[in-house]
Protein backbone atom coordinates (compact mmCIF):
# COMPACT_ATOMS: atom_id res chain seq x y z
CA UNK A 1 0.00 0.00 0.00
CA UNK A 2 1.29 3.47 -0.54
CA UNK A 3 2.47 5.91 2.19
CA UNK A 4 -0.16 8.17 2.98
CA UNK A 5 1.58 11.48 2.01
CA UNK A 6 -1.65 14.04 1.93
CA UNK A 7 -4.79 14.25 4.14
CA UNK A 8 -6.79 12.58 1.07
CA UNK A 9 -4.53 9.51 1.17
CA UNK A 10 -4.44 9.24 4.63
CA UNK A 11 -8.45 9.08 4.90
CA UNK A 12 -8.76 6.87 1.94
CA UNK A 13 -6.10 4.62 3.03
CA UNK A 14 -7.89 4.57 6.83
CA UNK A 15 -11.66 3.97 5.06
CA UNK A 16 -10.52 1.22 2.69
CA UNK A 17 -9.23 -0.70 5.65
CA UNK A 18 -12.12 -0.20 8.29
CA UNK A 19 -14.58 -0.92 5.02
CA UNK A 20 -13.32 -4.75 4.48
CA UNK A 21 -13.59 -5.10 7.69
CA UNK A 22 -17.05 -3.88 9.03
CA UNK A 23 -18.20 -5.56 5.77
CA UNK A 24 -17.34 -9.13 7.26
CA UNK A 25 -18.56 -8.47 10.58
CA UNK A 26 -21.86 -7.56 8.93
CA UNK A 27 -21.68 -10.55 7.03
CA UNK A 28 -21.34 -12.71 9.83
CA UNK A 29 -24.01 -11.04 11.41
CA UNK A 30 -26.39 -11.93 8.61
CA UNK A 31 -25.49 -15.55 8.72
CA UNK A 32 -25.78 -15.68 12.37
CA UNK A 33 -29.68 -14.19 11.86
CA UNK A 34 -30.21 -17.06 8.82
CA UNK A 35 -28.86 -19.42 10.89
CA UNK A 36 -31.04 -22.73 12.33
CA UNK A 37 -29.77 -22.94 16.42
CA UNK A 38 -26.85 -25.87 15.96
CA UNK A 39 -25.14 -23.35 12.93
CA UNK A 40 -25.58 -20.21 14.99
CA UNK A 41 -23.95 -21.31 18.31
CA UNK A 42 -21.10 -21.98 16.09
CA UNK A 43 -21.23 -18.55 14.39
CA UNK A 44 -21.73 -16.76 17.30
CA UNK A 45 -18.44 -18.39 18.75
CA UNK A 46 -16.51 -17.24 15.34
CA UNK A 47 -18.34 -13.15 15.65
CA UNK A 48 -16.31 -12.86 19.32
CA UNK A 49 -13.28 -14.09 16.84
CA UNK A 50 -13.61 -11.61 14.19
CA UNK A 51 -15.01 -8.85 16.04
CA UNK A 52 -11.79 -9.22 18.13
CA UNK A 53 -9.53 -9.70 15.21
CA UNK A 54 -10.81 -6.57 12.99
CA UNK A 55 -10.76 -3.99 16.61
CA UNK A 56 -7.45 -4.80 17.22
CA UNK A 57 -6.04 -5.02 13.49
CA UNK A 58 -7.82 -1.72 13.03
CA UNK A 59 -6.31 0.29 15.83
CA UNK A 60 -3.03 -0.81 14.96
CA UNK A 61 -3.44 -0.06 10.81
CA UNK A 62 -4.64 3.37 11.57
CA UNK A 63 -2.55 4.20 14.29
CA UNK A 64 0.81 3.47 12.41
CA UNK A 65 -0.83 5.47 9.09
CA UNK A 66 -1.17 8.14 11.54
CA UNK A 67 2.04 8.04 12.90
CA UNK A 68 3.34 7.62 9.66
CA UNK A 69 1.35 10.53 7.49
CA UNK A 70 2.99 12.99 10.09
CA UNK A 71 6.57 11.79 9.47
CA UNK A 72 6.29 12.08 6.14
CA UNK A 73 6.42 16.08 6.88
CA UNK A 74 9.28 15.76 8.78
CA UNK A 75 8.74 18.35 11.03
CA UNK A 76 11.08 19.72 14.13
CA UNK A 77 9.56 18.16 17.65
CA UNK A 78 9.76 21.52 18.55
CA UNK A 79 6.54 22.38 16.24
CA UNK A 80 4.91 19.73 17.08
CA UNK A 81 2.50 18.52 19.64
CA UNK A 82 4.86 17.53 22.52
CA UNK A 83 3.59 13.74 22.74
CA UNK A 84 5.71 13.44 19.80
CA UNK A 85 8.87 13.85 21.43
CA UNK A 86 7.40 11.82 24.42
CA UNK A 87 7.37 9.06 21.97
CA UNK A 88 10.77 9.31 20.48
CA UNK A 89 12.33 8.83 24.12
CA UNK A 90 9.69 6.62 25.63
CA UNK A 91 11.54 3.44 24.69
CA UNK A 92 14.74 4.53 25.72
CA UNK A 93 13.09 5.59 28.88
CA UNK A 94 11.80 1.94 29.15
CA UNK A 95 15.15 -0.01 28.22
CA UNK A 96 16.90 2.79 31.02
CA UNK A 97 14.48 1.31 33.94
CA UNK A 98 15.52 -2.20 33.57
CA UNK A 99 19.14 -1.65 32.74
CA UNK A 100 22.33 -0.88 35.35
CA UNK A 101 23.08 2.79 33.42
CA UNK A 102 25.06 5.03 35.82
CA UNK A 103 24.35 8.38 36.24
CA UNK A 104 26.61 9.95 33.89
CA UNK A 105 24.31 8.35 30.99
CA UNK A 106 21.44 9.13 32.64
CA UNK A 107 22.49 12.57 32.63
CA UNK A 108 23.49 12.35 29.12
CA UNK A 109 20.25 11.44 28.17
CA UNK A 110 18.21 14.16 30.30
CA UNK A 111 20.61 16.76 28.10
CA UNK A 112 19.71 14.85 25.08
CA UNK A 113 15.66 15.60 25.40
CA UNK A 114 16.57 19.35 26.77
CA UNK A 115 18.38 19.55 23.60
CA UNK A 116 16.26 17.23 20.80
CA UNK A 117 13.46 20.16 19.75
CA UNK A 118 15.46 20.72 16.66
CA UNK A 119 15.26 17.09 16.01
CA UNK A 120 13.20 15.81 13.49
CA UNK A 121 10.00 13.31 13.63
CA UNK A 122 10.68 10.94 10.38
CA UNK A 123 10.46 7.67 11.80
CA UNK A 124 7.71 5.49 12.97
CA UNK A 125 8.36 3.27 15.89
CA UNK A 126 6.35 0.46 15.21
CA UNK A 127 6.45 -1.08 19.03
CA UNK A 128 4.30 2.34 20.07
CA UNK A 129 1.22 1.17 18.76
CA UNK A 130 1.98 -2.68 18.92
CA UNK A 131 -0.96 -4.01 20.14
CA UNK A 132 0.99 -6.87 22.30
CA UNK A 133 -1.42 -9.41 20.95
CA UNK A 134 -4.06 -8.40 23.23
CA UNK A 135 -6.22 -5.54 22.73
CA UNK A 136 -7.02 -4.84 26.22
CA UNK A 137 -8.31 -1.40 27.43
CA UNK A 138 -5.08 -0.12 28.59
CA UNK A 139 -3.17 -1.30 25.80
CA UNK A 140 -5.59 0.64 24.11
CA UNK A 141 -5.15 3.96 26.43
CA UNK A 142 -1.20 3.40 25.78
CA UNK A 143 -2.27 3.83 21.81
CA UNK A 144 -4.76 6.31 22.31
CA UNK A 145 -2.30 8.64 24.32
CA UNK A 146 0.50 8.10 21.81
CA UNK A 147 -1.44 8.92 19.06
CA UNK A 148 -2.60 12.22 20.86
CA UNK A 149 -6.11 11.16 21.13
CA UNK A 150 -8.31 11.82 24.40
CA UNK A 151 -9.31 8.59 26.21
CA UNK A 152 -12.50 10.00 27.81
CA UNK A 153 -14.48 9.42 24.79
CA UNK A 154 -13.59 5.41 25.13
CA UNK A 155 -13.85 5.66 28.99
CA UNK A 156 -17.30 3.76 28.97
CA UNK A 157 -15.66 1.12 26.99
CA UNK A 158 -13.35 -0.82 29.19
CA UNK A 159 -15.77 -3.53 30.32
CA UNK A 160 -16.73 -4.64 26.37
CA UNK A 161 -13.28 -4.37 25.38
CA UNK A 162 -11.80 -6.58 28.04
CA UNK A 163 -14.62 -8.71 29.10
CA UNK A 164 -16.75 -9.19 26.17
CA UNK A 165 -14.09 -9.19 23.44
CA UNK A 166 -11.25 -9.77 25.03
CA UNK A 167 -12.23 -12.65 27.15
CA UNK A 168 -14.22 -14.62 25.34
CA UNK A 169 -11.99 -13.96 22.20
CA UNK A 170 -9.12 -15.75 24.49
CA UNK A 171 -11.58 -18.42 25.89
CA UNK A 172 -12.58 -19.44 22.42
CA UNK A 173 -9.14 -19.25 21.19
CA UNK A 174 -8.09 -21.67 23.71
CA UNK A 175 -10.40 -24.36 22.83
CA UNK A 176 -12.90 -23.55 25.83
CA UNK A 177 -16.37 -24.07 25.57
CA UNK A 178 -17.84 -19.93 26.05
CA UNK A 179 -21.28 -19.75 24.97
CA UNK A 180 -22.22 -16.41 23.20
CA UNK A 181 -26.05 -15.56 23.06
CA UNK A 182 -28.34 -14.35 20.38
CA UNK A 183 -29.42 -11.34 22.84
CA UNK A 184 -25.82 -10.72 22.67
CA UNK A 185 -25.63 -10.11 19.15
CA UNK A 186 -26.45 -6.98 18.46
CA UNK A 187 -24.22 -5.44 21.31
CA UNK A 188 -21.03 -7.14 20.02
CA UNK A 189 -21.45 -5.89 16.66
CA UNK A 190 -22.61 -2.59 16.69
CA UNK A 191 -20.10 -1.73 19.54
CA UNK A 192 -17.21 -2.77 17.55
CA UNK A 193 -17.94 -1.25 14.68
CA UNK A 194 -18.66 2.29 17.04
CA UNK A 195 -15.48 1.91 18.91
CA UNK A 196 -13.60 1.41 15.37
CA UNK A 197 -15.75 4.46 13.50
CA UNK A 198 -14.70 6.62 16.57
CA UNK A 199 -10.96 5.51 16.56
CA UNK A 200 -10.42 6.60 13.28
CA UNK A 201 -12.61 9.58 12.91
CA UNK A 202 -10.90 11.06 15.71
CA UNK A 203 -7.16 10.69 14.01
CA UNK A 204 -8.99 12.27 10.80
CA UNK A 205 -9.76 14.91 12.80
CA UNK A 206 -6.19 15.47 14.04
CA UNK A 207 -4.99 14.70 10.41
CA UNK A 208 -7.43 17.26 8.69
CA UNK A 209 -7.38 19.65 11.73
CA UNK A 210 -3.43 19.49 11.81
CA UNK A 211 -3.75 19.02 15.86
CA UNK A 212 -0.45 17.01 15.89
CA UNK A 213 1.20 20.76 15.51
CA UNK A 214 2.62 22.36 18.67
CA UNK A 215 -0.51 24.82 19.86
Amino acid sequence: MSKPYSEADFSSQITQDRAWRLREISDLKSAILRADSNLRRVLLRALIAICYAHWEGYVRFAARKYLEHVALRRFQYGSLDRQFLRNFFLPRLAALSVSKTGIAERCALIDEILNSSDYRFSRVNEDLVSTRANLSFDVFTDICIVCCVPTQSFADKATFIDVVLLRRRNAIAHGEDTLVAINDLDQITNETVAMMRAFGDALENHVYLKDYKAA
